[in-house]
């Protein structure tokens, strides 16, 4: 019988509706898939074929991170398209975020017009990461951000200046990933990447704000915190990536008070 439709099909139908029937099989197809495992990023990450799982490992700690926040309504930024020049490739990850943050907004920004691969809950800014009136621009367009994830171009000045300028934005218990911070060691990328004191390189910079969760057990008299260490409650570092928590970093020391030891 299914064969017998095939040949009516092919006798009633232009080839062209006919590809279109094949792809609206694969769409709805690929659609029931991506739904039911709407809840596993690892296999999401498989399924949309973005590099946060198998060509680096990322998903499995997005997991760890992520999964509590799945069904809340949040403004997510992730700075990187991918597809580079092409304007009709990339947004693997975003469709990927999309899905496992049903509720959620999904924003991107990319060097190149990647217009082309908005739908709906995603939308895509042209410009660069390293332009502060551009990246505050958005922020005036679509307001603070529960999640910002750095898979932009990876060059040490870019990603500090993105982050030194849209974390302040952040929200309070929000969180901002650098990936891919392997570049901190390629001299391609950073300066002095041979260099593992010098704060330049984004790896070193965000290992300088480790000190600040304990700035409240300085011996330094009068000491003022910067915003970042007062700002900064919790950061995780695993294999090439990088997650920072945001919210009010004012525990007391059970020892220390204005600098110096309790009487």
């Amino acid at each position: 019988m299914i064969k017998i439709l095939k040949l009516i099909f092919k006798k009633i139908l232009s080839p062209r509706q006919i590809q279109i029937i094949k792809k609206l099989k694969i769409w709805f197809d690929y659609n029931i898939i991506t739904r039911l495992y709407s809840k596993d990023l690892i296999k999401l990450a498989t399924i949309y074929g973005t590099d946060k799982w198998g060509t680096h490992f990322y998903a499995s700690h997005y997991t760890k991170h992520f999964n509590k926040l799945r069904n809340k309504k949040l403004k997510i930024l992730e700075i990187g398209v991918g597809g580079y020049t092409n304007t009709k490739k990339g947004g693997e990850s975003l469709r990927m975020w999309k899905r496992y943050f049903p509720k959620s907004m999904i924003y991107s920004i990319d060097i190149y017009d990647k217009s082309i691969l908005q739908e709906k809950r995603i939308k895509i800014f042209q410009g660069s990461q390293a332009d502060k009136v551009f990246l505050k621009d958005i922020y005036n367009q679509i307001g603070s951000l529960d999640i910002i994830i750095d898979d932009g171009s990876h060059i040490a000045d870019h990603v500090l200046t993105s982050f030194k300028t849209l974390f302040p934005l952040l929200k309070e218990g929000g969180i901002y990933v650098v990936e891919d911070i392997q570049t901190s060691y390629w001299p391609s990328f950073t300066e002095n990447s041979d260099n593992l004191n010098d704060s330049s390189t984004p790896m070193n910079f965000f290992k300088t704000l480790t000190d600040g969760l304990n700035y409240q057990e300085f011996l330094i008299p009068n000491y003022t915190p910067s915003y970042f260490y007062l700002n900064i409650i919790a950061i995780h570092f695993y294999h090439n990536l990088v997650l920072i928590y945001k919210g009010k970093n004012n525990e007391p020391s059970n020892a220390i008070k204005n600098g110096r030891f309790k009487v």
